[in-house]
């Protein structure tokens, strides 16, 4: 069979774009500390660029750079682990005492629906006691035993933690070679087009990083004023970190919430706690998926709301959890690729007829 030299070279990039789509899909698991880190070196080249400009040295500016994403993770787990330590010795009495509410409130009710059910009261006070009175060294000790069951998965996931911010401090100190090496693999007839979508694939992700961030900063106002209003001890640092976790799509939103309601057992008595927490909860969802992430985010990145929702649904079946973190972002392009696309086939003989 003989190919024209345009369909051989169509040929040709079909088969390096498959062999690459081979190989990502065969190293997905080891790709994913490389992926998080160039994400996180794309979204913070520009404040390395601009130290730079200001005549700070490229490593000092990288160090700054990510010596602040450290200290800002730095200072969410410290928001969570006092929570968590004035939480847990009170939640450890709470329990029985609210397991014992449960069994006189649902006991005589079930019985008149003639199911005959009791809670083991004395058996659940003696599982939370078990599970929450164990000091440093048996926290340890259980944590050293799970290593002979699961030790590949930790060991990966403190390998990830551990690898992020030096791939990240490397790609940030080689960024300028980096884009100048990619660059020129681009052929040289090609190379002005490829410029200019993704100048304004650039332009857009850098309208998404400042929308998502009005996202999070209004999110942390919104949860700190409304558990606030509801009388929450904690409002503060379980409102601000709910908002500023939100940029990981369900994670974040699930830890607020279960710290949410773990202090509203601990500090209100009766159900109002409970109440609040859905109330502010489910209000803040409802803000966040159908005005904030919408508005703030989809029109930036030039999506309807329906794409935006469409996005999160279609990369996250498609990637798992990494989908979901890059939903928006690959959306954007995508975006990008069929205005082109369609401004192209509006040219095209095929359409004109």
């Amino acid at each position: 069979m003989n190919l024209s030299a345009p369909q051989r070279q169509t040929l040709a990039w079909l088969v390096i774009a498959l062999v690459l789509g081979g190989l990502l899909w065969a190293l997905a698991p080891v790709m994913t500390p490389f992926l998080i880190a160039a994400v996180l070196a794309y979204a913070l080249h520009p404040v390395v660029e601009r130290l730079v400009y200001r005549r700070v040295p490229r490593a000092l500016a990288v160090g700054l750079t990510v010596g602040s994403v450290l200290l800002g993770v730095a200072v969410l787990l410290l928001l969570v682990v006092p929570i968590l330590s004035r939480e847990l010795p009170l939640l450890r009495e709470q329990i029985p005492m609210l397991a014992r509410r449960l069994n006189d409130w649902a006991a005589p009710w079930l019985a008149h629906t003639g199911i005959k059910l009791q809670l083991d009261v004395a058996g659940i006070q003696n599982l939370v006691r078990n599970a929450l009175s164990g000091n440093l060294e048996e926290w340890l000790g259980t944590v050293l035993s799970s290593l002979r069951i699961g030790g590949s998965v930790v060991l990966a996931v403190v390998g990830n933690v551990v690898l992020v911010p030096v791939v990240l401090f490397y790609l940030l100190q080689d960024w300028p070679s980096v884009v100048t090496q990619a660059g020129r693999l681009v052929p040289p007839r090609y190379r002005a087009q490829v410029e200019d979508f993704l100048g304004e694939c650039d332009e857009l992700l850098g309208q998404y990083l400042r929308g998502q961030l009005m996202v999070m900063l209004s999110l942390a106002g919104y949860y700190i004023l409304g558990l606030s209003l509801a009388g929450f001890e904690l409002a503060l640092p379980v409102g601000l970190l709910t908002g500023l976790l939100i940029v990981i799509p369900y994670l974040g939103y699930g830890l607020g919430l279960l710290l949410a309601l773990l202090a509203a057992l601990l500090q209100f008595s009766g159900s109002y706690g409970l109440i609040a927490v859905a109330i502010v909860y489910g209000a803040g969802q409802v803000l966040e998926s159908f005005v904030l992430t919408p508005r703030l985010v989809g029109e930036r990145v030039g999506l309807s709301p329906v794409a935006v929702i469409f996005a999160l649904l279609a990369f996250g079946h498609l990637l798992g959890f990494v989908g979901v973190l890059i939903a928006l972002p690959l959306a954007a392009l995508t975006a990008v690729a069929w205005r082109r696309a369609r401004a192209t086939y509006l040219e095209s003989e095929l359409y004109r007829g």
